[in-house]
């Protein structure tokens, strides 16, 4: 099983929100997931972005590949730079 690290589209019509989620690769965009790891509201100026650090990287240790965007969205919140510190000091 393939997981990946994504976003789920939530809110209404013109007004987005997303949950960043753990879900199978084979699994739809708004379908099942296994669990819900932050979320991001692009509505917002700044954008408005919430990421359990914890779940992310235990994610990330078990081999979830995250999406573009949500790559972007880790290392802005500099998740991916202490995965990586993480990994090498192992």
């Amino acid at each position: 099983m393939a997981v990946k690290l994504r976003l789920k589209r939530m809110g209404s019509k013109q007004k987005p929100f997303y949950r960043i989620v753990a879900a199978d690769s084979r699994s739809g965009r708004d379908g099942r997931f296994i669990e819900t790891v932050g979320t991001y509201n692009p509505i917002k100026n700044p954008a408005e972005i919430s990421v359990n650090e914890e779940l992310a990287i235990k994610w990330l240790k078990n081999g979830a590949i995250p999406t573009d965007t949500v790559r972007s969205i880790l290392s802005k919140q500099g998740i991916i730079a202490k995965y990586t510190k993480e990994k090498a000091g192992k």
